[in-house]
């Protein structure tokens, strides 16, 4: 198990790496698991120090430990709020995050009663369409 603490765009990461197996990684994220791709890179190649270093895209997708109803972007956009948080309880209509596209922000509702026990976005983020917000269980 390996440690590793971040701080992006002036915010704090706590990351731990729990297992490595076949191209994927369970990782916990300020308190929160996921399951993560790890794209398979060749072997590096000596840089020079006059050269530009190119780093390879990293492709992760979060995956929620816990099974429950996922609550997804319907259309591609900012996220400009996060208005739960995990633990809290939700009820069906209820209004857990806000999304900006076409300037214009959109409410994102709870789509059942229940508990959020996963977020998967933060304020600032640039979501596609159809990603998940966040689980509710």
């Amino acid at each position: 198990m390996k440690q590793y603490s971040f701080t992006i765009n002036g915010k704090p990461y706590e990351v731990r790496i729990d297992a490595v197996q076949h191209g994927e990684a369970e990782v916990t994220v300020n308190g929160t698991r996921y399951r993560v791709e790890i794209p398979e890179t060749p072997a590096a190649e000596p840089v020079r120090r006059s050269a530009a270093v190119q780093r390879p895209a990293v492709r992760h997708r979060p995956l929620p430990v816990r099974e429950g109803t996922a609550v997804e972007s319907p259309m591609p956009g900012i996220i400009l709020e996060v208005c739960v948080r995990e633990g809290d309880k939700v009820r069906k209509g209820q209004k857990v995050a806000v999304l900006e596209a076409m300037k214009m922000e959109n409410d994102i509702l709870a789509e059942c009663d229940g508990i959020v026990t996963g977020i998967y976005v933060n304020r600032g983020d640039t979501v596609a369409d159809g990603v998940k917000i966040l689980t509710i269980e």
